[in-house]
């Protein structure tokens, strides 16, 4: 329970103190408390003015007072603000104990909010037409983040990737193939998804502009795409399927993994509309349009001012949101499962199965990726649409948050890193466009992340081994993408600067991994085994207690975090964890004191925040170096 335990006990021996006052239904709040406001503070005073006809000062006082009679372990003394806090001081010689021996243990930092129950996480859901580009990184990386962050808090994560094969963008390569003669091998060794993006699709849109008339081709190879048994389809498969191979390799090098592909081609194919649309009229949640614009169309009627939402034209073709629809509720297992399941032909690097949905009746695979809810990360611009299906899911299941759309805002890239990587944006951020080859692709930014730290590492290590850079660039060149793609609020726009992502200063992965290895080495030339058979009144100088603090509140913010679906949380927590040791290693020595009973103290303390700080890392899919 760590930092938890006396807050629990703080919450308890106030609601017994209200009971004696005949008080009930306060829901005040307990929190570790800012600068000046003792350990832990509490708003209780506040809210009982109105009631008790006193000041929030008067009543602390007065619930300090009783407060003293309680049965106290963990809390030494309270004590009324002036302004009205009650705020509360902890027996630090207990609190150290308890918080450094459970750091020590494999749980450290799990909560249960999920009870167990199932989750779906839907993320990254890019079309197979090209190379993931630097925004799409960060869909991937928050739907991965989370992910880790929702097990950790007792969830069984079911996490899917929507593979969107049969759209325009794909049609437009399937249109360059077919009819304009690009090579169905990539030149010169090319990544196949690089070759894709960067020629074929750039280059068939081109010709749209030139040509007009070529816009009856791409509706024809549209057409063609939605009908499973045609030459065209079965083409396209094989054209996406290597795309979508390009694509993993990418991911999987980033550390993520999935656990099931759903395949939009056969949702399509899988007869779920059909039922979905039925259930739809049944509950009347869509009306037939027998006037206006939208004449001979079933609609989704907007809300307070928003337009109406055609879902199926009058000529009966559905839109593109009854793709959504259905595919929304079978993730939330309210439709019968259609799909038969198969082992995705290449093993992911933490060797964890990937499965993938096929309509093909020979492979009978019972499987289940449902959840009870569904946390699907899409970007913000399609919030009108994921509001509708929102709206929809929680009326089918009769559970409003059932179905949570996480939407986050656009990457952009410094006017020089845009320039270090061949775009010139005249001196402006870079906003990308795949549609016009204005984007820069995630393993571009990945390779040179590594060159730059590969270069960083040689001349701090001349002696290193070439494998042991190699593995420290890999790993410092992911933990900055990642890192930066979860630092910010998810509705700020990130601008992704190269030099400063890489700095061992500030709020960056390599400072953080830096302080690590820094734990490390202290470790490493103590020549001990760190134990928690230690003396803890003797860690008592401010600089050790504010790390101790820090440590104990990695469940409170795994918490946090995942009631939120705020990566931010534990990204911010990192940092904050390695500004505190960075004070506790300017202020306290740790080896050669004369006083082994110290030096073994502060060794548990130096432990404690390196297991501490590899969990929460962990959570952030970076790894915790030894060496930097």
């Amino acid at each position: 329970m760590t930092f938890k335990s006396i807050i629990d006990e703080i919450e308890n021996n106030l609601n017994k103190i209200l009971d004696e006052l005949s008080i009930s239904d306060v829901k005040f709040s307990v929190e570790p408390a800012k600068p000046g406001f003792g350990d832990v503070s509490s708003n209780v005073s506040f809210l009982l003015a109105k009631q008790l006809q006193k000041s929030p000062r008067e009543i602390a006082q007065l619930l300090s007072e009783k407060f003293q009679n309680c049965i106290n372990t963990l809390v030494l003394k309270s004590e009324a603000h002036p302004s009205g806090y009650l705020n509360f001081f902890a027996d630090w010689e207990k609190l150290n104990q308890l918080i450094l021996s459970e750091s020590y243990l494999d749980e450290f930092g799990d909560v249960d909010i999920g009870n167990n129950s199932t989750i779906v996480v839907e993320h990254t859901s890019v079309n197979p037409n090209k190379a993931l580009h630097i925004g799409h990184i960060r869909n991937i990386i928050i739907g991965d983040t989370i992910s880790r962050i929702l097990k950790k808090s007792n969830y069984q994560v079911n996490v899917l990737n929507y593979i969107d094969d049969s759209g325009l963008q794909v049609a437009d390569i399937i249109v360059g193939f077919k009819h304009f003669g690009f090579d169905e091998e990539s030149p010169n060794g090319k990544k196949f998804d690089h070759y894709c993006g960067d020629d074929v699709y750039v280059k068939t849109t081109e010709k749209y502009e030139q040509d007009p008339s070529l816009e009856e081709i791409r509706k024809n190879v549209l057409k063609e795409l939605e009908d499973g048994d045609s030459e065209t389809a079965k083409f396209a498969d094989k054209i996406t399927r290597k795309v979508l191979e390009g694509q993993l390799e990418t991911c999987w090098n980033l550390g993520v993994s999935y656990d099931c592909l759903n395949f939009e081609s056969q949702i399509i194919r899988s007869g779920l509309w059909d039922e979905i649309f039925e259930k739809l009229k049944e509950m009347s949640l869509i009306e037939f349009e027998k006037e206006g614009k939208n004449a001979g169309c079933w609609v989704i009627r907007g809300d307070d001012k928003e337009d109406d939402k055609v879902i199926v034209r009058s000529n009966g073709t559905a839109t593109y949101i009854a793709k959504d629809i259905p595919y929304a509720a079978w993730k939330l297992g309210l439709l019968e499962d259609p799909f038969n399941y198969e082992k995705y032909e290449k093993k992911q690097p933490d060797s964890k199965d990937l499965w993938q949905t096929t309509l093909n009746k020979n492979h009978v695979m019972p499987k289940n990726f449902s959840g009870e809810k569904v946390v699907t990360v899409i970007d913000s611009r399609q919030a009108r649409l994921q509001k509708i299906i929102t709206s929809l899911m929680g009326k089918f299941k009769s559970v409003p948050d059932a179905y949570v759309h996480l939407g986050y805002e656009s990457v952009t890239l410094s006017s020089e890193t845009a320039k270090t990587l061949g775009l010139d944006t005249e001196g402006k951020q870079a906003q990308m466009s795949g549609r016009k080859g204005l984007y820069v692709n995630a393993d571009s930014v990945y390779e040179l992340l590594k060159d730059k730290t590969k270069e960083e590492t040689k001349k701090r290590h001349p002696q290193m081994d070439v494998s042991e850079i190699e593995k420290i660039a890999h790993n410092v060149s992911v933990a900055t993408l990642r890192y930066e793609m979860i630092k910010q609020d998810l509705d700020k726009i990130i601008t992704f600067d190269l030099i400063k992502s890489l700095s061992l200063e500030g709020d960056t992965a390599p400072y953080i991994q830096y302080t690590h290895a820094r734990a490390s080495r202290i470790l490493e030339k103590s020549n001990r085994n760190p134990t928690i058979d230690v003396d803890f009144s003797l860690l008592k100088e401010k600089s050790e207690i504010d790390l101790i603090k820090k440590i104990g509140f990695f469940n409170l913010q795994v918490r946090d975090a995942a009631k939120n679906l705020s990566p931010k949380v534990i990204a911010r927590y990192c940092h904050d964890l390695a500004v505190s040791f960075n004070s506790f290693y300017e202020h306290s020595k740790v080896l050669e004191l004369g006083d082994e009973n110290l030096e073994n103290s502060r060794l548990c303390l130096v432990n404690s925040f390196k297991i501490t700080l590899e969990k929460a890392l962990n959570l952030l899919g970076i790894t915790a170096p030894d060496r930097m």
